[in-house]
């Protein structure tokens, strides 16, 4: 797996934090272009509302304006998640903030008939980055008051940021492919070198 590749497969609030991936350089926006946003809406798009999915990618590609709430969103769930990682309370501005993320494009269960039942798709109105960014601040909104919020966990790899929810108490980095190989790759070479070192 590439450091360039975003992280998938964690809570959708928790994927999108860890599309601020550590490198050295600093951090990096791997949702740094419209492009780059397609990409990963491409990647995220069952875990979207069925309505949000389908209108991101119907012939309406992100534009650079789309990526501003986007990235909003992203900073305030980032500083809740932060936050709550440190045991502390979270910023009032970043709770706001997806409050208001959400209030900017609610979703609307629009009927419809499917010729056989009545159904229900969720639908937001507005550009395209505030529908995105309303429906992940509502993912975050989910993930944040779940209890399972308290086995939040940071990886434990030098130079990682990324963040997880532990399906098992022992999981320590944030993948087996990327964290967990680096991590086992190093100790071998620190047990191997020190056993070829000379003795005084």
């Amino acid at each position: 797996m590439s450091e360039s590749e975003p992280l998938t497969g964690e809570a959708l609030a928790l994927d999108l934090v860890n599309t601020r991936p550590l490198s050295g350089d600093g951090r990096v926006d791997l949702l740094g272009t419209p492009r780059q946003l397609s990409r990963w809406l491409a990647l995220e798009a069952d875990r979207l509302e069925e309505g949000d999915a389908e209108e991101g990618h119907a012939g309406e590609e992100p534009g650079a304006g789309d990526l501003i709430p986007v990235h909003a969103v992203r900073g305030h769930t980032e500083a809740v998640v932060r936050a709550l990682l440190d045991a502390a309370e979270p910023p009032a501005a970043a709770l706001r903030g997806l409050t208001e993320a959400q209030r900017a494009a609610p979703a609307v269960r629009e009927l419809g008939w499917d010729g056989t039942t009545v159904t229900a798709v969720p639908r937001r109105t507005g550009p395209l980055g505030v529908r995105v960014a309303a429906a992940l601040a509502e993912a975050a909104v989910e993930l944040l008051t779940d209890p399972a919020i308290g086995r939040l966990k940071e990886c434990e790899a030098d130079g990682c940021v990324m963040v997880f929810l532990p399906a098992h108490p022992r999981r320590r980095w944030c993948s087996p492919a990327r964290c967990g190989n680096r991590a086992r790759v190093a100790r071998y070479y620190q047990r191997h070198s020190a056993a070829r070192e000379p003795r005084p």
